[in-house]
C-alpha cells in the first residue's frame, strides 16, 4: 500500500484525499518512482475543479511533475536503473497518470536523470516550467538576442522561467503583472522592466522599452479582453503565443494591428513538445544543459507536506505565490 492523492468528485481543494492505494507494478514502457517531492501546477486545481481539457474518472489521480527514487522499471524499459534520481516531464493527460502521492509510476519516455546540483524540491519543480517556456520560445518562436518578449503573469513558475530564458538568449524579458505589488520581486528574479497593468499604460510603456518598435513575442497564459491592448503593443511580425485559459472569455482581435504588423496569434500547450520525440529530447537536453551550468534554476515559493496537499492548492488559488508551490512526499 501506498499514500495517494485522489479525489472522488470535483469541487474544491476539500474533495482531496490521501487514501492508501495498492500500486501495480510498472508495465512497459513505465517508472516506477519512489516519491520524494512533487510539482503543483494550475492544471491540477482546473482538473480537480473539472475545467481541464481532460474530465476525471473517479476515483481521479492528479499531479503532472515529481521527483525520486527509481524503484522499479517495466519490461523492455533501458537507461534507468533502481536507485536512480529521475524527475518526470508532464507529457500524459491527467488521469492516466497521477504523480502526487508516494509511490507512482510514469512513461518512461517523460523520466529524465536531472543535474545532481538540483534538490529534490528543485527537481520536481523544472518540468512543467522550463518546457513549456522553451517550446514558445526557443523551438517556436527562435528568440534572438536584443529581442524584447513580454511575459504576462510573471511572477508564476512559467513566467519565471520564460525570464530566465529570455535572458540565456540574450534578449529583454518584460514582465507583466496586474500590480506593482510584485515589481521588486520579479527584478530581483531577472525581469528587465516591470509592467503594472492596472496602473501603467501598457502599449504607451511596451513603445517606450522598445523605442517605438513595439515587442517581438508576448507569451500570455490568461487572456481575456487585455490580449487586445498586448497585440498593440507588438511590433512588426511579433508572435503573441496563448498557452493558458486563466480568463475563458473569447479573445477580441483587433483587425488593425493584426493586418497592419502582420501578427501572428497562436495557440500552444507543452504537448506540443511532448509528443514529438525528437522535440522532446532537444528541450529535454536545452533544459539540463542549463540547469548543469546554473542559467536556468526553478524557483520554489513554497513547501508543503502531502499531509498538507489541501492547504496547497489553496495557496494556489490565493495566487500569492512567486514560483512554484511544492509538496514533499
Amino acid at each position: 500500500m501506498s499514500r495517494i492523492v485522489r479525489f472522488h468528485e470535483t469541487g474544491g481543494p476539500e474533495v482531496l484525499k490521501v487514501e492508501d492505494v495498492v500500486v501495480p507494478a510498472p508495465k512497459a514502457g513505465e517508472v516506477q518512482i519512489r516519491v520524494k517531492a512533487m510539482g503543483l501546477n494550475r492544471a491540477e486545481v482546473m482538473f480537480r475543479t473539472g475545467q481541464y481539457v481532460t474530465q476525471p474518472r473517479f476515483p481521479a489521480i492528479l499531479g503532472y511533475e515529481a521527483a525520486g527514487t527509481v524503484e522499479a522499471v517495466g519490461p523492455d524499459v533501458t537507461g534507468f536503473a533502481v536507485g536512480d534520481a529521475v524527475s518526470v516531464v508532464p507529457c500524459f493527460m491527467l488521469g492516466d497518470y497521477g504523480l502526487h502521492g508516494e509511490l507512482v509510476n510514469a512513461p518512461a519516455f517523460g523520466v529524465v536523470k536531472h543535474p545532481e546540483n538540483l534538490s529534490w524540491e528543485e527537481a520536481a519543480a523544472t518540468w512543467m516550467m522550463f518546457v513549456t517556456a522553451y517550446g514558445a520560445l526557443v523551438d517556436i518562436a527562435n528568440v534572438q538576442a536584443g529581442q524584447t518578449v513580454l511575459i504576462r503573469a510573471a511572477s508564476s513558475s512559467v513566467g519565471l522561467a520564460a525570464i530566465q530564458i529570455v535572458n540565456a538568449l540574450g534578449a529583454v524579458p518584460v514582465a507583466l503583472t496586474r500590480r506593482s505589488s510584485k515589481r521588486d520581486e520579479l527584478l530581483k528574479h531577472g525581469a528587465a522592466h516591470v509592467i503594472a497593468t492596472e496602473e501603467q499604460d501598457l502599449v504607451a510603456e511596451v513603445n517606450r522599452i522598445t523605442d517605438g518598435k513595439g515587442a517581438n513575442v508576448a507569451f500570455d497564459p490568461v487572456g481575456g479582453p487585455e490580449v487586445a491592448k498586448i497585440l498593440d503593443a507588438l511590433g512588426y511580425l511579433g508572435i503573441f503565443f496563448q498557452y493558458g485559459a486563466l480568463d475563458t472569455t473569447p479573445l477580441a482581435v483587433p483587425v488593425m494591428p493584426l493586418l497592419g504588423k502582420d501578427l501572428t496569434v497562436r495557440g500552444y500547450q507543452l504537448f506540443e513538445i511532448t509528443k514529438d520525440p525528437a522535440r522532446l529530447e532537444r528541450a529535454k537536453d536545452y533544459i539540463v544543459k542549463g540547469l548543469a551550468s546554473g542559467a536556468l534554476k526553478p524557483v520554489v515559493a513554497k513547501t508543503f507536506t502531502l499531509d498538507q496537499i489541501v492547504e496547497a492548492h489553496r495557496f494556489m488559488e490565493s495566487n500569492e505565490q512567486v514560483g512554484k508551490i511544492v509538496v514533499t512526499a
